[in-house]
């Protein structure tokens, strides 16, 4: 039986950023076993704050990009379905808005600096940032739409590779509790596994509709995996800012 064209043609193009992913310097602090438990909070708590940006256009730009497929030749599908997965993304910032007002409740009865959590929703974005906002705005508008498939397959699967690994370190440095305050994280977890499979399913399709596009779609898919992790980076770098301001 021959490969799903996704591991032949879409892969090789991101494999290296995976590797990252599973290996890279943040990654590996975060889950070392003798991390700084007020890291680790500092950083879920910048996660969360940021990620409201990273987050609340998400079911605009894949209706959007869905709405193009619709009309180019050969994605009708693709689009219809890009559409009807809009539907179950909005509104999902505010669940990360949630998270940091109770992550910061918690730091706040516990450690210092005291923090405000409207000022850290509030803060300026990054370059990652807003270079995730673009990378969906260039395909949406670009010659290959379809290519927000990649986009979302990579980032989706986040939730499946990277995230139970973070729960299960925060459950054994943090507590149990900390899973109150980390909702969007563990419905991600719980959602992105059947998100995932089908965004490999529709990669597919488009690979086999659109193999002249192959290139592009990986390559959107590796920037913005690569993208997504600088953003780790600059949510872990901002975290130990927090740990340099109690030490002062």
């Amino acid at each position: 039986m021959s490969k799903p064209l996704v591991d032949t043609q879409y892969l090789p193009h991101v494999s290296d950023v995976r590797h990252v992913l599973a290996s890279g310097p943040h990654v590996t602090t975060l889950l070392d076993e003798k991390v700084d438990p007020a890291l680790l909070e500092g950083f879920l708590i910048q996660l969360c704050a940021l990620g409201v940006y990273m987050t609340e256009p998400v079911d605009g730009w894949i209706r959007r990009a869905g709405e193009a497929c619709t009309k180019v030749a050969g994605l009708e599908e693709v689009g219809r379905q890009l559409i009807s997965h809009a539907k179950h993304e909005a509104g999902h910032h505010l669940m990360m808005v949630a998270d940091t007002k109770s992550l910061v409740a918690g730091w706040n009865a516990r450690r210092m600096p005291k923090l405000d959590a409207e000022q850290l929703l509030a803060q300026a974005p990054t370059p990652a940032m807003l270079e995730y906002r673009q990378i969906h705005e260039d395909t949406i508008n670009g010659a290959m739409p379809g290519a927000q498939v990649a986009i979302e397959y990579e980032i989706e699967n986040l939730s499946v590779v990277f995230a139970p690994r973070l729960i299960e370190q925060c459950k054994r440095v943090l507590g149990d509790d900390v899973m109150n305050s980390l909702t969007f994280i563990k419905e991600h977890v719980e959602l992105d596994v059947g998100h995932t499979a089908l965004n490999e399913v529709m990669l597919n399709k488009l690979l086999s509709q659109k193999p002249e596009h192959a290139d592009t779609i990986g390559k959107t898919g590796a920037r913005a995996l690569d993208i997504y992790l600088r953003f780790y980076g600059d949510c872990m770098e901002k975290a130990k800012r927090m740990l340099q301001a109690a030490a002062a």
